[in-house]
C-alpha cells in the first residue's frame, strides 16, 4: 500500500515495540497548483498499524473516485459569518428572514462556535439538540427553527468543500410523547368574532374608538388584510373607480421604531393580490384621506410623505403606523365591548374567512382573497362554519326524496 505508516512519539529501540505511542501515517493527495510540490495528508492516533492502514485505503478510494475533501480548518463561527454573507447577499430573501437566521445562528453559537467545522459530530450536535430541549426548555418551534439554519449552514459547507459529512444528516429534534390528554389540550382553538359581535366591535369603534380607530378595523374586518399589509398600504393601492384594492407590501420594524421602518414584497407570491372591496370601505377611505390632508397642511415641512394611507399624525407625521399601535387599539375597544381580550388583528382574517363562509364563498375563493395557497387555520374555520350548511344540504335532499309519491 503506498504511504508511509510510523509512530510519531515511540522510543523503543527494539522491533517489539511495548510503548503507548499511536500509528500515523503520510499519503500523498496531489499537487499545490500554486507551488506545483505535492500535497500530502497526515493523519494519526490509530491504536494499530492495521487501523491506519485501513484508513489510508479509504483515503485512496476517495482518491481514486474523486470524492476526497481537503476539509478545511475552520471553525463554526468563522463559517457562519461566511454563511450569512452569501445568504443574505443572494438577493433571494427578505431582511427579516436574514434577521431570523442571524437570531437563530446566534442559537447555535453556544454550544459550537468554538468547535472546527470538520469536528462537529453527529454526537455533538445530537447533544446540542438534547440540551436544547431539556436544559434550556426551548419551545418545539424554536428547535424545528434553529436546526432548519443549521442544516442549510451545514449543506453549504459540503458544496463549499469545507467539510465532506453533514453531522445533522440523522439527527433529530427530541420530542416527548404526548398523551390523548395532552393531545386534547394543546388542540389550537381557532378564534374568530360571530357577526353580531363584528357588529358590536366595528360600532364601538365608530362610537367610542380613538382616532382612526373605525377605519382600522372596517378596513381590516371587510378586508381580510394583515396588519402589515395594511401598514403599508399606500394611496396609489387603492382604485377607488373600480372599488379595488392592490397588495403587494408589508412593513417591516424589526426595532419598533417609526422612523426606522422597511417595506418587504410579500411572503409568497400569492400574497399579491388585488381584491375587491365594499362601497363601506370606500366611504371611510374618502372620509379618512380628506382628515389626513388636513394634517399634512399642519405638518406641511416636516411630514414624511410617502403616500402612506394609515399614517402617524402627530410626533412623526406621516410615518406607516406600526403594528403594536393597531394591537393596543384592537385591546382597548375589545375591553369596552367586553368581548374576547386575546382576540388580535388576526383574528379579524379569521372573522372575514367565517363571515364570508356563512354567505357562501367557495374556499378558493376565500383562500384568493386572503392570499392564501394553502393554509390548514382558513380551512379549519372555513369547514367548521360551513358544517351547519352542508346537513342542510342533506336534510333538503332527504325532504326531496319522501316529497316523491
Amino acid at each position: 500500500m503506498k504511504g508511509h505508516f510510523y509512530k510519531p512519539h515511540c522510543k523503543c529501540t527494539t522491533k517489539k515495540c511495548k510503548c503507548s505511542a499511536t500509528w500515523s501515517y503520510i499519503i500523498d493527495v496531489g499537487i499545490n497548483p500554486a507551488t506545483g510540490k505535492r500535497k500530502q495528508k497526515k493523519k494519526g492516533g490509530f491504536a494499530t498499524k492495521a487501523e491506519a492502514e485501513d484508513h489510508a485505503a479509504a483515503l485512496q478510494v476517495e482518491l481514486k473516485q474523486g470524492t476526497y475533501v481537503e476539509e478545511k480548518e475552520i471553525t463554526f463561527a468563522e463559517f457562519t459569518e461566511i454563511f450569512i454573507k452569501i445568504y443574505s447577499g443572494s438577493g433571494k430573501v427578505k431582511v427579516s428572514t436574514s434577521d431570523l437566521r442571524r437570531k437563530e445562528i446566534n442559537r447555535l453559537m453556544k454550544y459550537l462556535q468554538y468547535y472546527k467545522m470538520k469536528n462537529i459530530t453527529l454526537t455533538n450536535y445530537q447533544d446540542m439538540l438534547y440540551s436544547m430541549k431539556y436544559d434550556e426548555d426551548y419551545a418545539h418551534n424554536t428547535l424545528i427553527g434553529t436546526h432548519r439554519t443549521a442544516k442549510m449552514i451545514f449543506k453549504k459547507a459540503i458544496e463549499m468543500n469545507v467539510i465532506k459529512k453533514d453531522p445533522t444528516e440523522f439527527s433529530y429534534i427530541p420530542k416527548e410523547q404526548q398523551t390523548v390528554e395532552d393531545l386534547e389540550a394543546d388542540k389550537e382553538e381557532v378564534k374568530y368574532l360571530e357577526k353580531e359581535e363584528l357588529k358590536l366591535f366595528l360600532d364601538t369603534a365608530a362610537l367610542q374608538g380613538l382616532e382612526r380607530d373605525h377605519l382600522i378595523f372596517t378596513i381590516l374586518s371587510y378586508t381580510g388584510m394583515r396588519s402589515g399589509e395594511l401598514c403599508a398600504l399606500k394611496w396609489k393601492d387603492i382604485d377607488f373607480e373600480n372599488q379595488e384594492l392592490s397588495i403587494t407590501k408589508t412593513l417591516y420594524n424589526p426595532n419598533n421604531k417609526a422612523v426606522d421602518y422597511g417595506l418587504l414584497t410579500p411572503k409568497t407570491t400569492t400574497s399579491r393580490r388585488t381584491i375587491t372591496i365594499d362601497p363601506e370601505v370606500i366611504d371611510v377611505l374618502k372620509a379618512h384621506r380628506k382628515l389626513q390632508n388636513e394634517v399634512k397642511m399642519k405638518y406641511r415641512d416636516t411630514y414624511h410623505d410617502k403616500d402612506f394611507v394609515i399614517a402617524k399624525t402627530s410626533r412623526t407625521p406621516g410615518y406607516p403606523e406600526m403594528h403594536q399601535f393597531i394591537n393596543w387599539r384592537m385591546h382597548r375597544l375589545l375591553n369596552i365591548c367586553k368581548l374576547d381580550e386575546s382576540l388580535t388583528p388576526h383574528s379579524l382574517r379569521h372573522t372575514h374567512t367565517s363571515l364570508l363562509a356563512e354567505a357562501g364563498a367557495e374556499l378558493h375563493e376565500i383562500m384568493e382573497r386572503l392570499g392564501h395557497k394553502d393554509d390548514t387555520t382558513t380551512e379549519t374555520v372555513y369547514l367548521h362554519v360551513t358544517k351547519s350548511r352542508k346537513k342542510d344540504t342533506s336534510s333538503k335532499f332527504s325532504a326531496l326524496m319522501k316529497s316523491i309519491k
